[in-house]
């Protein structure tokens, strides 16, 4: 028997239906929940040619929370682990700012397990942290005592150096961007001018005001990749300084660019063509010289 006209158009609101519940599964229950490796090479002029072949894993944007983002961070340790990076770099918003609570402090109260987690991974030339404007806003105090309390050194406005084999480079970071206390002078202060500079900073957008520094690479986060991408749309909604350089590899001026699309979510557990990010970042010396 032929399909009536209504059953036709039955037929076709069940499988738009479905269709839709299959899209709000994968973007709540299974693309947030499985990083993905993404491999990157980082060619820079002054790399020290002892240095070659030096790996970073970068890992940004956690906000932890026990019932969804942490999910995402518990997969990504076994991960990291596996894939032995010389050092790992995570670049803020271990935290979030509560959406519910006039206590802006209580979204730190989640910080100790963050790190607790965090502390699985390991590297021999160990785990460095900045701070992101949701660590900032919530008690930036609280989220450093809680990472150094595990042994991951957070680089607030400094500079420090990273020695093998009589070769080195510095790993400097600065404070949040957002918060209005990064200060990019003083961190470099101590660095000599003619040594490569590797520098984590939160928000990537700051990269036109790094690009005036002598700084070689800047590895950011902050903008989780737009969390949310539509098809020939691109992202629905990107944060303050994340609007220009959202994902992936840049080059601004003689300063290379890397921004991390991160683990976990913001505001709704959700993630639509933007799976959480683990880079594994392999270092270079450039044959331009």
């Amino acid at each position: 028997m032929p399909f009536l006209p209504t059953t036709r158009r039955r037929f076709v609101q069940l499988a738009a239906a479905a269709g839709v519940v299959a899209l709000v599964a994968d973007s709540t229950l299974i693309e947030p929940n499985r990083p993905r490796i993404v491999r990157q090479e980082i060619a820079l002029q002054r790399w020290p040619a002892r240095l070659e072949g030096f790996t970073i894993a970068l890992l940004s944007d956690f906000h932890y929370d026990p019932f969804c983002s942490a999910h995402p961070l518990k997969a990504a340790i076994g991960m990291v682990n596996g894939l032995r990076p010389d050092l790992i770099a995570l670049t803020g918003d271990f935290v979030s700012v509560p959406l519910l609570s006039l206590n802006s402090r209580s979204g730190a109260s989640v910080a100790e397990s963050c790190a607790q987690l965090l502390r699985q991974m390991q590297a021999p030339h160990g785990l460095w942290a900045v701070l992101g404007n949701h660590d900032f806003f919530t008690d930036p105090a609280r989220v450093t005592s809680a990472l150094r309390a595990v042994g991951i050194q957070v680089l607030g406005n400094r500079s420090v150096p990273i020695e093998i084999d009589s070769a080195r480079f510095w790993l400097a970071g600065v404070d949040d961007v957002l918060g209005g206390t990064a200060n990019l002078d003083s961190t470099l202060r101590t660095v000599p001018a003619d040594e490569p500079i590797v520098l984590l900073a939160h928000e990537p957008d700051y990269a036109d005001y790094v690009a005036r520094h002598p700084v070689d690479l800047q590895l950011s986060g902050h903008s989780h990749g737009g969390q949310v991408r539509i098809p020939f749309v691109g992202p629905l909604a990107l944060p303050e300084l994340a609007k220009k350089y959202v994902a992936g590899l840049y080059k601004i001026g003689a300063l290379t660019l890397y921004t991390n699309r991160g683990l976990g979510t913001v505001v709704l557990p959700v993630r639509l063509n933007c799976p959480p990010e683990i880079t594994l970042l392999t270092f270079r010396r450039s044959a331009n010289q």
